[in-house]
Formats: structure tokens, sequence, C-alpha cells
């Protein structure tokens, strides 16, 4: 049996769809205005009180940005969570395999949407750049591209949160998966853990390990350097937790 055009819609068509949907579908409960306003107050706090933001006089946000690998770490797979976990819980995702649209559509869309959700909790911080603004002369392209650099870091948290949500359909459980596996990323580069690698591993295994980092691969975008590495690095993480949890959700 033949399909109608009219009854398959382009593939930027469908995708627009489940965007718009399922971004939508984060307001709908105020749990939303709160991950929103939790992200808000302790990126603030931890750039403030634990950065010492303002007694550094220093007019950058280099400070404000080292935290943001730990936040994402554990607030995207909290946004991540329900990309697949809720649909299967439901029992709704049978339906939306139904829609005359491909899995990998649903599922770009889906994680679209995720992403642009957490692109709204970025951008709500904005006014701490227009406070450093207002104290001093700071490098606006500095500001922006470490903006960029954060944005990328929660796409590739939001990735590995994807993958974990399509492993079960339980929210609880595919948000402690999650952060965990981010969690993984976040300490890789820092000290203390390449002290534990170094005693099993050689420097230079050492040293590849660490840059898998998250934090390691943002560091460039807070000092205004739009390094092509830790884009494709921040790029490849995040779709390949799209496509493997795809391939998961296509294979069940």
């Amino acid at each position: 049996m033949s399909t109608s055009p009219q009854a398959t819609p382009s593939a930027l068509t469908a995708i627009w769809a489940v965007l718009r949907r399922e971004f939508s579908g984060y307001f709908r409960t105020p749990l939303a205005y709160v991950f929103l306003a939790v992200f808000n107050a302790f990126a603030i706090s931890l750039a403030f009180f634990v950065g010492n933001l303002y007694e550094a006089n220093v007019a950058n946000l280099d400070r404000f940005f080292l935290y943001h690998p730990w936040l994402w770490a554990f607030l995207a797979p909290a946004a991540g969570a329900r990309l697949w976990a809720e649909e299967r819980k439901q029992g709704t995702i049978e339906l939306i395999l139904t829609w005359p649209i491909t899995v990998w559509q649903t599922a770009l869309g889906k994680f679209l949407a995720a992403w642009l959700f957490l692109a709204c909790a970025l951008a709500i911080t904005t006014p701490i750049a227009f406070t450093i603004g207002f104290l001093g002369s700071p490098d606006v392209g500095v500001i922006i591209a470490g903006y960029v650099g954060s944005l990328l870091c929660a796409g590739a948290c939001l990735g590995v949160a994807a993958i974990a949500s399509a492993l079960t359909r339980s929210q609880v459980i595919a948000f402690v998966t999650g952060f965990l596996a981010c969690f993984a990323l976040v300490m890789m580069g820092y000290g203390i853990f390449d002290e534990f690698l170094s005693g099993a591993f050689s420097p230079r295994v050492v040293e590849e390990i660490r840059r898998l980092g998250l934090w390691r691969n943002l560091e460039p975008f807070t000092l205004g350097v739009l390094d092509f590495r830790p884009i494709v690095y921040f790029l490849s993480v995040a779709f390949a937790g799209l496509g493997i949890s795809t391939l998961i959700i296509e294979r069940r």
C-alpha cells in the first residue's frame, strides 16, 4: 500500500513538530521553573561565593564558567531523564512510533527540545555578564565564547543522559545513571583523578584520558579560544549519545 505525500510530512516538518511538542511539555509542570531557578541560583552562587568572582577584581567570567561542567553533570541528566523513560513508563512510546515519521526524526526532535530547554537555563544567567560589564570592561568575545562552550558542554551531558533514558523506564534510574556517567567525564582532567590513573597507566595514556574530560575541553572557551578540537569533542559526544539512544529504542 502506498502512502500519499500528504500523509508523510517532510523531515524538517516532522522534527519541528516533535521539538515544539517536547519543548512545550517541559513547561507544563512547575518542575521546569524550579529547574531554571535552581540552575540560576547555583551558577551565580558558585561563581560569587565559591569562585570569589567579585573579590578577584578581574572583569571576566572564567570563574563563572569553571563550575558549569559540574552543574551540567547534575542538571542535564535531570532534564534528559524524561526523553524516553517517561514515554516507556506511560506506554506512549508505542503511540509515538506509529506516527508517520521515523524514529530518528522523533529522537532528534526530542533531543533538540531538551537542548533548547538547557539553553534557556543558560540564558537566564546573562545578567551576570551585564554585571561584569557594569563593574569593568570585559572582553565581550571571551564571554560569548564561554557561553558557546557551556552550551556545547550541556549538549554532551545531554547525549549521555539520552542513553541512560533509553535504557530504562524509570526516570530516577535514568537520572542516577546519567549523572554518574557525566560525573566521570567531569572528573577526567582533575589532579586527584590524574594521580589515581598515574599508578596504573603511563603518562601518555593518562594524558589521552584527560582529553576526554569536560572541563579540559571547556577551558579554551573560557579563554576566548574557539578551538576546533573541543567543538568536535562536544558535538561528537552529544550526537553519539543521540545515535546510540535511538538505536536502543529501535531495537526494543
